[in-house]
């Protein structure tokens, strides 16, 4: 059974957001608070974790690296971006970008300027500092975030522990999430442009993002 998503995954979301982060010379620090975590949380939270630590504990760091960008950066259905499933490369995208930064605005959060504000580590950041709002964004996201762990999982990708953990702190997927995640499997996000890949990776685009305000 999942857990409800609350004050209570507050540890989880903060660890979740630096797993997710690009893996810089701080990461193995970051994979022994994970195990520490894990250790105090529901197995289906805390499992997922632990095997993520240890596979990416056995994998040398610019390994870890050069996988975190072809897996994120260059593969189609494993985008970050969280408003990118819903909107796609769209004006609407815009907009939605905007409600995240003035939601994170009412809460008192700032975001430095290379940081977009529907980056899942900045999310699940945002998450752990105001945890009320910070589940609602991610409940919104529903869909988008379990078509990105369906897709790590098929590719077989180390990171899809991490949102196999995200999603178990989060309600079951409800009957209107389901078909959504069906309609975004089978079409993808809406587009613009015509002849565009449904799946083309978002555009302009920065590197990897560092999680909100530390």
């Amino acid at each position: 059974m999942k857990r409800p998503a609350g004050p209570g995954n507050t540890l989880v979301w903060q660890i979740q957001s630096l797993l997710l982060d690009y893996p810089d010379e701080r990461f193995p620090e970051r994979l022994a608070l994970a195990l520490q975590v894990a250790a105090d949380g529901p197995e289906p939270v805390g499992h997922p974790l632990v095997r993520f630590a240890e596979c990416a504990g056995r994998t040398p760091l610019p390994e870890l690296a050069a996988d975190y960008v072809a897996t994120f950066d260059h593969r189609k259905r494993c985008c970050l971006y969280l408003t990118y499933y819903a909107h796609g490369d769209t004006r609407r995208r815009g907009m939605a970008m905007l409600r995240l930064k003035q939601t994170y605005a009412a809460a008192g959060w700032r975001l430095s300027d290379d940081e977009l504000p529907d980056h899942l580590a900045v999310v699940l950041e945002f998450a752990a500092a105001d945890p009320v709002a910070g589940a609602r964004l991610l409940t919104e996201h529903r869909a988008g975030l379990e078509l990105l762990r369906l897709a790590l999982n098929d590719e077989g990708s180390p990171w899809a522990h991490v949102l196999d953990s995200v999603s178990a702190t989060l309600p079951a997927l409800a009957g209107d999430d389901r078909e959504a995640v069906m309609r975004l499997a089978a079409q993808g996000p809406p587009e613009e442009q015509v002849g565009l890949d449904p799946y083309a990776s978002p555009v302009l685009l920065p590197d990897p993002v560092v999680g909100g305000p530390r």
